[in-house]
């Protein structure tokens, strides 16, 4: 059995994907939701939150002190571009 290895850019498609498609409710989705979903790390998934929250690609909001987050227009955007180039990559036998 072989393992295949997400890139970095994969597991954000993921994350993004996940944040558009699958919310457990329309706050967003928890870091552990995302955990269990994206099959990712804590610790993995904390710096990759921060750098998408901070690049307005994820919407971060409080609730009930929990920190919930869900894909901005910008982020929905950059996925759309992501899985063009995605396609468009494999074409020609590429992996990003």
């Amino acid at each position: 059995m072989s393992l295949v290895y997400r890139t970095h850019m994969q597991i954000i498609g993921d994350i993004l994907t996940i944040t558009r498609d699958d919310l457990p409710d329309e706050k967003g989705a928890s870091i552990t939701y995302l955990i269990r979903k994206a099959n990712i790390s804590h610790s993995r998934i904390s710096k990759i939150l921060g750098t998408l929250v901070a690049q307005g690609l994820l919407e971060q909001t409080n609730s009930s002190g929990t920190f919930k987050y869900k894909i901005s227009n910008v982020g929905r955007e950059f996925l759309q571009a992501y899985y063009t180039f995605n396609r468009f990559a494999d074409s020609f036998g590429l992996t990003i």
